[in-house]
């Protein structure tokens, strides 16, 4: 039987323990303020970021793992596993899906899978987790990557964001021109499409632009399919907790979580914002 591990990158947002209790290896993105660099959530914490990000004269960058990185993670799995699969955040948004692939194919010793999750945050943890799953209970690399194809039919994630300018000059909001004159009048909702960030409504305030997310999920939630979800947010856990007890009470069929979007999203996406991620399982 074949030894398979899991490998993704801290974009996914899965809490500490959860990779750990599944052998999950996380390589971490990078946040820049000025001249010093961070590992997301390794030297910087979420919360950290947010509370930095409201005394940084600039906004912070961010940058994606070095092929070196990944060819010393994957070197060092090679000793212990046959086969690696390695699941990563949209390559619309970020070449580090890309990179991982590059660096799979120098590694001796292993099979190297790159899976392009085509989105971020716990939504992408969903597939790492599923990945973790399957290898644990014996599935082979191809039933695995062939599941998580086939997951990506089914999820779905919109988000609110309080202020655009972050999307905008960080250039990961496609369409982003058509908004930027209407910044302080809408709460447009965004979603992932052909993997990149792009407007999916304009909505006047924040609880409309909720009430149409919540429409959304009903499609999915409604049938009485089981469902997992999560409720993301930006330095918002109250109101991401509000909403979760919300969903959870009226439909009994979805496993609902909380989880949130740290530094480099965050960073992309600036604080306050809100999102609703789910799979149809």
């Amino acid at each position: 039987m074949s030894n398979i591990a899991i490998v993704t990158d801290s974009t996914a947002y899965l809490p500490e323990e959860t990779a750990a209790a599944f052998g999950i290896t996380v390589v971490p993105l990078n946040v820049i303020f000025g001249e010093t660099s961070y590992q997301e959530e390794v030297e910087l914490s979420t919360d950290a970021f947010y509370e930095k990000m409201k005394t940084a004269p600039e906004l912070p960058s961010t940058s994606q793992p070095s092929p070196g990185t990944f060819l010393e993670v994957f070197e060092k799995l090679a000793s212990t596993y046959d086969e690696i699969i390695t699941v990563h955040l949209s390559s619309g948004i970020s070449g580090t899906y890309q990179t991982a692939q590059a660096a799979g194919g120098e590694v001796e010793g292993a099979e190297v899978y790159a899976f392009d999750s085509e989105i971020s945050c716990m939504p992408q943890g969903y597939f790492v987790l599923e990945a973790a799953k399957m290898a644990q209970d014996g599935k082979t690399a191809t039933q695995i990557i062939n599941r998580l194809e086939e997951m990506k039919q089914n999820t779905r994630a919109y988000f609110i964001v309080d202020d655009l300018n972050h999307l905008h000059r960080g250039g990961r909001l496609n369409g982003a021109q058509a908004l930027v004159g209407s910044l302080l009048q809408i709460k447009p909702i965004l979603h992932f499409e052909n993997k990149l960030i792009v407007p999916f409504e304009k909505v006047r305030t924040e609880k409309k632009a909720l009430n149409r997310v919540y429409e959304l999920f009903d499609e999915d939630a409604g049938t009485n399919a089981s469902i997992r979800a999560t409720v993301i947010h930006a330095n918002r856990p109250e109101k991401a907790e509000s909403i979760r007890q919300k969903l959870a009470g009226q439909y009994p069929n979805a496993d609902i979580d909380v989880g949130w979007f740290g530094p480099v999203i965050g960073t992309h996406l600036g604080e306050g914002g809100l999102g609703i991620g789910w799979c149809r399982l």
